[in-house]
């Protein structure tokens, strides 16, 4: 016997019954996407390196440990699985011109890549939903962005589980001077930094603030603060972010140790947390990436979007106890003999072309067998073909889900099919 293969560690497959409950998720996110005007966009897992090393930042922990990035053995080029999808949907908006006629309001969703050691709602595929708005650079949008996540949390169920923290990061300039001021604290306590740390100071300082790390929250509370450094657009943009929330009653606290891990950020980031996931407490998060388009070869235009992982918010579901509406067929069908599949099998895709989900018996055994198999499909009617009966042009009806002595089997004519069709749903 051959030996028995298994999926890659951090790859998983989503098997029934757990897929019922992503295809619900993803019936939501389509749902609130178009409600609020955002068109769905697709780009390739595999893109060339280059994209993501110009677009998230050469010196991010993304780039320099987690991707999964080889070079083409047919021609030499250089590809990665994408670990992210901001900078794909940037990239496939320039390449195909999209904003020409003015902005744009995207989302996409897909598995991701990134290596790194798999655990709880964390692993080395991943599928995120984004979504992204290019092309508007007022504080409107990034208001807009953070009430569709709360939207949906709502229809999740989880508005009471997870908390809005904001910061303001600013221009190039402003990050610039705070930067200088940073480098020079952290050096001067460069004895109480950990590895990490020590690491980041020169390259990427910011990320310091961020740290997890106990030992070393004393310090990072007392370092130079990015909003002490910002100016007067910068803090506007922030103040009508803050204002437009305040409006639509949502809460939110200012974080300014929020930092975000891609280099591409300015002015708002935002994260949506919760406490229910352990250390893993961020399930969505983004803000304003400005400069990206042009970084990556467009036209300079504004842009803000945000990501969330949908394994962490499923997780979260579990956690809330909220467990995915089913969707069982609304009927089974089961024969008295398999002689008559010829005759039953049309009836059944004239149903489900009216819109009735059937779900018909194969496999054989008898009726005991059979009305049990029916009864663990979860479906509401057992559909009985009989040999008589479809002589007489009818069909039984069983009604498994209601009291006992409303399950007795009655007869429905066969036509005219609307009237079987209602009686089943």
């Amino acid at each position: 016997m051959a030996d028995k293969l298994s999926a890659v560690k951090g790859m998983n497959d989503i098997v029934p019954p757990k897929s019922a409950a992503w295809e619900w998720f993803e019936q939501q996110v389509r749902d609130l996407m178009r409600s609020y005007g955002y068109q769905n966009l697709r780009t390739p897992i595999l893109e060339y390196t280059p994209l993501f090393v110009r677009g998230i930042g050469e010196v991010t922990d993304i780039v320099e440990k987690e991707m999964y990035s080889f070079t083409d053995a047919l021609n030499g080029e250089q590809l990665t699985l994408r670990p992210e999808g901001t900078a794909a949907v940037v990239r496939a908006c320039i390449e195909h011109g999209l904003l020409y006629d003015g902005g744009k309001r995207l989302w996409y969703t897909g598995p991701m890549f990134r290596h790194e050691r798999p655990q709880r709602g964390r692993y080395r595929q991943f599928h995120q939903v984004g979504a992204e708005a290019l092309g508007f650079g007022g504080p409107d949008v990034d208001a807009e962005l953070i009430l569709m996540a709360r939207q949906l949390w709502s229809r999740l169920g989880l508005g009471d589980l997870v908390t809005l923290e904001l910061n303001c990061l600013g221009q190039a300039d402003e990050r610039a001077r705070h930067r200088v001021d940073l480098i020079a604290y952290l050096e001067r306590h460069a004895d109480q930094l950990d590895a990490d740390a020590r690491r980041r100071l020169h390259t990427n300082p910011l990320r310091v603030l961020d740290t997890k790390n106990p030992q070393m929250q004393a310090v990072v509370a007392a370092a130079p603060k990015l909003i002490d450094y910002l100016g007067e657009v910068s803090l506007a943009h922030f103040e009508g972010v803050q204002n437009l929330l305040r409006a639509a009653g949502q809460p939110f606290t200012i974080n300014p140790r929020l930092v975000r891990g891609l280099d591409y950020y300015n002015l708002t980031v935002f994260e949506w947390v919760t406490d229910r996931l352990g250390a893993q407490a961020t399930v969505c998060a983004g803000g304003r990436y400005d400069g990206l388009i042009e970084q990556i070869g467009g036209k300079p235009a504004p842009a803000c979007g945000w990501a969330l992982g949908m394994e962490r918010v499923l997780e979260l579901l579990i956690e809330a106890g909220q467990a995915a509406p089913a969707s069982p067929p609304h009927a089974y069908a089961v024969l008295t003999s398999a002689d008559l599949m010829p005759r039953a099998m049309p009836v059944c895709e004239a149903l489900r072309q009216s819109g009735v989900r059937v779900q018909l018996h194969m496999g054989g055994g008898g009726m005991k067998s059979q009305m049990k198999k029916a009864d663990a499909s979860g479906a509401r009617w057992a559909l009985v073909f009989g040999e008589q009966e479809l002589l007489d042009g009818q069909v039984g009806i069983k009604d498994l889900r209601g009291a006992q002595d409303a399950q007795q089997q009655r007869l429905v004519a066969l036509e005219p099919l609307p009237n079987l069709v209602s009686a089943l749903l």
